[in-house]
């Protein structure tokens, strides 16, 4: 259903912002599901389909570039006119690249297998191994918030965040509320989640090296689709229950 409605929303879309000789962009985006998705045919995730949307509404073809997500966010700062998503605009990503258009609000939480923590010095205090995404916002915001680096594992491909806290190898995860949600029913064991700690809008954003008509053009066609409730659409279809 959410493949066949991107599909309509990239045939139909009127040409408004004109078209570039259908010039390729490449878009870098990780396996980060409901987010993104890189392994299911014709579902991109929330907020690969409406940044895919959004290319072709503006006029562009897309090439998806997969890559471990520390280095994709190093290589597409330092180039030009390469695109990135799910990023959350962050004090330290602030000047690394040009900011197109945010997506969706993103909020952040713990979850465990204990009873929830209500903020992060208590989970300062109660947690001696956090597992947070490698080279993503989650681990600015626990440092940031004073964690050590002996109480944070950073999370690789393949890693299943569920499992480790049924094995014991961690107390908490610390990530974003769809994913939590999205990978929760896959646990054998009730997974329990703190409030809400943290929110940042994930942005589809651009190399700090960008074309100004670029920005301008993708910039217009995801605020249309906002307008005409294409995007809102889009979301709902992969949002998880909560």
């Amino acid at each position: 259903m959410v493949a066949r409605w991107v599909c309509l929303v990239m045939l139909c879309l009127p040409l408004s912002y004109g078209v570039k000789a259908q010039e390729l962009l490449e878009l870098h985006m990780p396996d980060a599901p409901p987010l993104t998705l890189t392994s299911v045919q014709g579902r991109y995730g929330m907020v690969g389909d409406v940044a895919l949307a959004a290319i072709a509404q503006a006029g562009y073809r897309s090439h998806i570039a997969v890559a471990p997500w520390a280095r994709a966010q190093q290589d597409v700062s330092r180039a030009h006119n390469q695109l990135i998503i799910p990023l959350s605009r962050t004090p330290q990503r602030e000047a690394l690249y040009t900011w197109i258009a945010p997506i969706m609000p993103l909020e952040r939480a713990f979850f465990s297998l204990d009873t929830p923590v209500s903020d992060f010095a208590e989970a300062r205090r109660r947690y001696q191994r956090i597992a947070v995404g490698l080279g993503t916002a989650q681990l600015e915001i626990l440092k940031t918030q004073g964690f050590s680096d002996k109480q944070l594992y950073s999370l690789k491909l393949g890693d299943n965040a569920p499992r480790m806290l049924e094995k014991g190898r961690i107390d908490a995860w610390f990530t974003g509320v769809e994913e939590g949600l999205y990978l929760w029913p896959q646990s054998n064991r009730t997974l329990k989640m703190s409030p809400t700690l943290s929110s940042a809008d994930l942005y589809l954003a651009c190399s700090k090296s960008c074309d100004a008509e670029l920005v301008s053009n993708l910039r217009n066609a995801v605020e249309a689709l906002r307008a005409d409730g294409s995007l809102q659409k889009i979301l709902s279809t992969y949002r998880p229950a909560r």
